[in-house]
């Protein structure tokens, strides 16, 4: 196991079970093992002991061993060397602008703080329409419901060999369910960012639905994050197959005007005034699409460690990156309450994640380009119209007195990241 600080509370327990039950023999002995919610409960509780909605929430030991788990009843689940999830491609970055209903009052396009209202917003704003094709769509299931009775195939990641798994009226969640004349589009949704997703998510459902209904069943994964819509449309090519998911088409949707050129990103290079290198780690966080999700989400509620890690596409390690970064750039604070470490979003992060798109990224910008070490980049950059290279950016990182960044490996690792923040500065431009 990794150090006491990268273990988390469900890795603590999944411990313990796995000893008690020699679940890793039985799955050597018959390939699979089935577990209880009542035992899951012995040691924390199985509706947080089971949710790894990405591979990266996968405890230590499943990781480890190619395991993923899935629920077969409403109070059992199958644990074995399950391929469960799929990534994410992206296809196009182009942006589609969307147009809001100028009488829609109940929702704030420019605030959406849950799945739930993503999904509403993309209704009402015809993103759904223009996405799937169908001006006649109008919602008619969601919420939590049982998925009968089904069987199906499952890849092996060890033998790639096809295991039958049955489930029996396990319980399953639809985001959103809206019926055209054609289809049944079928939404999971989510305001975060990841690489991947449990194809549990769009299987369990489009099992349900295709049984009842004589129409085609359209399995839709949206993603909501930074003012952008992010819709993918799914195919399951054999109904029987949990492994025959194919991306038909992916599109990308926004409400509020996202043209931002590179003499706005100029203007804020200009005129940023520097500030001193705060006493914080030096940003290890390549990702600056995260940093922007992890404020969002911060923006809704002060949160722990462990909520961030476990609920979250986020490993522990990740998890202190990126909130290492937040607090780099002065979005993020850090303190204890009642023992445990809480991040919460400062003052100037509430702003700027409450602004408008253009306004928002700019302030982005700015918070970034306060810090001479990437300004100096960004110019090198603009004078040749090619990143620096990773030597030439070391050799400004020198220069400019960051905290605690010695070894010359140390100074390599991060350049990658200054390089990432530079790239994400100028991918703004539209």
């Amino acid at each position: 196991m990794s150090n006491s600080s990268e273990i988390t509370k469900n890795d603590r327990a999944w411990v313990q079970l796995f000893s008690k039950y020699k679940i890793l023999d039985h799955i050597e002995r018959n390939g699979y093992f089935e577990i209880t919610a009542t035992q899951i409960n012995e040691f924390r509780e199985a509706r947080l002991m089971t949710k790894f909605d990405h591979r990266i929430n996968l405890p230590k030991l499943f990781s480890d061993n190619n395991l993923a788990i899935l629920p077969i009843t409403r109070g059992s689940y199958i644990i074995s060397k399950f391929e469960a999830y799929k990534d994410f491609e992206q296809l196009d970055d182009k942006i589609t602008r969307a147009s809001f209903p100028e009488y829609i009052e109940s929702i704030d396009y420019k605030n959406i703080t849950s799945e739930a209202i993503a999904i509403n917003c993309a209704y009402v704003s015809n993103i759904l329409a223009d996405f799937l094709e169908d001006e006649e769509l109008m919602p008619t299931v969601s919420g939590r419901m049982s998925s009968d009775t089904f069987s199906f195939y499952i890849r092996n990641i060890t033998t790639n060999s096809n295991v039958p798994v049955k489930v029996v009226n396990s319980q399953m969640e639809i985001d959103g369910g809206y019926e055209g004349i054609r289809q049944l589009a079928l939404i999971e949704a989510k305001n975060f960012i990841s690489d991947d997703f449990l194809i549990r998510q769009l299987y369990y459902p489009y099992r349900l639905w295709n049984s009842k209904v004589s129409k085609k069943i359209t399995p839709v994964f949206l993603v909501y994050s930074n003012g952008i819509f992010n819709l993918y449309e799914y195919e399951f090519q054999d109904p029987e197959n949990y492994n025959s998911l194919v991306l038909v088409k992916q599109k990308n949707y926004s409400i509020e005007a996202v043209e931002i050129c590179l003499d706005d990103i100029v203007a804020v290079l200009d005129q940023v005034r520097y500030i001193e290198e705060p006493e914080v780690a030096f940003p290890q966080a390549d990702s600056f699409k995260r940093i922007i999700n992890l404020c969002e989400l911060l923006s809704q509620g002060n949160m722990t460690r462990d909520d961030i890690t476990l609920n979250y596409a986020f490993d522990p390690r990740q998890t202190n990156y990126y909130t290492d970064a937040g607090r780099y750039l002065g979005l993020i604070s850090k303190h204890k309450e009642n023992g445990q470490i809480v991040f919460s979003l400062t003052e100037e992060g509430q702003r700027i994640v409450r602004s408008k798109y253009k306004t928002r990224q700019l302030k982005f910008v700015e918070t970034v380009l306060k810090h001479k070490v990437f300004s100096e980049t960004l110019r090198l950059y603009l004078q040749r119209s090619e990143m620096p290279t990773k030597g030439e950016i070391v050799n400004i990182m020198k220069k400019c007195d960051l905290y605690q960044v010695e070894a010359e490996s140390t100074f390599y690792r991060r350049a990658s990241t200054i390089a990432s923040w530079i790239n994400w500065i100028l991918d703004l431009q539209r």
